[in-house]
């Protein structure tokens, strides 16, 4: 199995979103195989419990806007591992410490990785 389409448009909406509000080492797993009802994990990093609510709210925003509902929400009081369940995406905005200390990446090592599209950021003169 590979990620769906719609995992796919998810993925991408959420990391621009991600990267707008200053999410760091975004990372995408296809864990469509393991996992047969979820199809990409999102990664992301945030510098501070304020930076990971924000990521997180902006992640939301643009989803819901973009007609995707989220199906679940774990994590906000603290804001230290926020998880975002929206169907065929979840997402995982972590503060650097839980990220290191959880590692979900070498816990997923096996899953093949998703192109994340960004928009490219104009070089200052």
């Amino acid at each position: 199995m590979t990620a769906s389409a719609a995992g796919i448009t998810a993925l991408q909406i959420a990391a621009r979103a991600a990267d707008a509000k200053g999410g760091e080492d975004l990372v995408a797993l296809d864990v469509s195989e393991p996992l047969p009802l979820v199809d990409i994990f999102l990664l992301v990093t945030g510098r501070n419990e304020r930076n990971v609510a924000a990521i997180a709210d902006e992640i939301e925003d643009q989803l819901l806007a973009a007609g995707i509902k989220r199906l679940r929400r774990e994590g906000r009081q603290e804001s230290r591992w926020i998880l975002l369940d929206f169907g065929d995406l979840v997402v995982h905005v972590f503060h650097e410490e839980e990220r290191t200390f959880y590692g979900l990446e070498r816990l997923w090592k096996d899953c093949p990785t998703v192109p994340i599209e960004l928009p490219q950021t104009a070089a200052a003169d």
